[in-house]
């Protein structure tokens, strides 16, 4: 009798250690990193992905145009500053369409959010690379390179700042608020000519722009 009690309880004991090695299997919360985390998944995982994208099969014309209209979704929960759900949408979408552009640079602001520069300015990257004309993903990606210099005040990445300025500009020439940050970039530099220079453009689009402590460095007061 009690050998059998002892042996069903090992048998227990067994049977509980497997549905929880099961359940390790299972990466936890890779919905939140972008592309999963880039994460082996478990089967239940695999299958739901499955049902998702036979459901959006039945839903959209393409995959392309349902992952459009998840990176809509994931916009929206973005700017309503709700970053873990638009971190799933945006992960949806690239379950549909890993080629949409516009993915990668959710991506990157969402880890820029999270103060992930490093890992931010790769996902930029990987957006630009796919589609090299959106002048806002060269402007998110100053922003990332313009911290790490606030953070390391390594010169390497205020050159970064202005060249993704740049780059954002020469696709949006009268976007008076990148030129009022390439105008502050500059006051970092010995030399004040390309501040004053872009001083006097940020003012003729916009005054407001300019920070007075910066028009004392370029000496204006």
């Amino acid at each position: 009798m009690i050998k059998n009690i002892i042996r069903n309880t090992m048998l227990f004991s067994a049977i509980m250690l497997l549905n929880c090695s099961y359940k390790q299997d299972c990466p936890e919360g890779i919905n939140l990193l972008p592309m999963y985390g880039e994460a082996k998944k478990c089967d239940e995982q695999i299958k739901s992905d499955i049902e998702f994208l036979a459901e959006c099969d039945k839903q959209f014309k393409s995959r392309k145009e349902a992952a459009e209209k998840y990176v809509e979704k994931a916009w929206g929960y973005f700017y309503n500053n709700e970053p873990e759900t638009s971190m799933k949408r945006f992960n949806q979408a690239w379950l549909l369409d890993k080629n949409n552009a516009e993915i990668y640079w959710g991506f990157g602001n969402l880890m820029g959010m999270k103060h992930e520069l490093k890992q931010s300015i790769s996902l930029f990257e990987k957006s630009i690379k796919l589609n090299p004309n959106n002048a806002k993903v060269y402007e998110s990606m100053s922003i990332s390179y313009g911290q790490l210099f606030f953070e390391t005040k390594k010169v390497e990445y205020l050159d970064l700042t202005i060249i993704n300025l740049k780059s954002s500009l020469k696709l949006d020439p009268n976007n008076a608020k990148n030129y009022g940050s390439l105008t502050s970039a500059y006051a970092y530099y010995a030399q004040k000519d390309s501040l004053r220079k872009y001083l006097k453009i940020t003012d003729k689009l916009d005054p407001k722009l300019v920070d007075p402590q910066v028009r004392k460095i370029a000496g204006q007061e």
